[in-house]
């Protein structure tokens, strides 16, 4: 299953405290594995992966909660930044193995109903609404998954997570916010980033 999304997104909602070093300039980041190059916006923290490793198990927690299973993550983390609370641009890799997991699409909306789920039990007061659809970026199309979760308060909490097959790799990358301006920055720093 593909948790690491998962969690760090249940995490963006249930913490805001995690800091770390800011990039007061645009910071040009080179993943070779995906031959990609992503222009991560100015004023955002860096998060060290192991520091949003060690949180996720709160994320994982809740999702075991509401499936009642055992939850293995076996994904890597690329990068984290935050800018302010609740909004991150975080992106992260994992094997993927179409004989033992099965067909991607449907492994994709999986993934998205126990989502949907964890979130329900884990805000029961929170109005949820998805969409599921598949967005190019750099000419590649990405299943994209999103989410809004308006709550009690007010506060729209919004969550997008991209995710693709590389041979036998997925890549995701997600975006979490409550500040329009911010993910504007963010999902603009995606939709414009390249894969050679």
């Amino acid at each position: 299953m593909r948790t690491s999304f998962l969690c760090g997104m249940i995490l963006s909602l249930l913490l805001s405290s995690c800091n770390g070093q800011i990039v007061s300039d645009p910071k040009t980041i080179y993943n070779k594995d995906f031959k990609w190059t992503i222009v991560i916006p100015e004023n955002f923290n860096f998060i060290e992966p192991s520091e949003w490793e060690k949180l996720q198990n709160r994320g994982i927690d809740a999702i075991e909660e509401t499936i009642g299973e055992e939850v293995e993550s076996q994904a890597k983390t690329i990068f984290v930044f935050k800018n302010g609370d609740f909004n991150y641009l975080e992106s992260n890799y994992q094997p993927y193995d179409i004989d033992a997991d099965g067909d991607y699409i449907e492994t994709c909306r999986g993934v998205n109903e126990i989502f949907y789920q964890t979130l329900e039990s884990q805000m029961p007061d929170a109005v949820i609404d998805t969409i599921s659809s598949v967005e190019k970026i750099s000419g590649l199309e990405f299943q994209t998954f999103k989410l809004n979760a308006t709550m009690p308060n007010g506060m729209i909490i919004h969550m997008i997570m991209y995710s693709r097959l590389f041979g036998e790799k997925e890549l995701s990358v997600n975006v979490t916010y409550v500040n329009e301006v911010e993910g504007k920055r963010m999902i603009e720093a995606w939709s414009s980033s390249k894969f050679e």
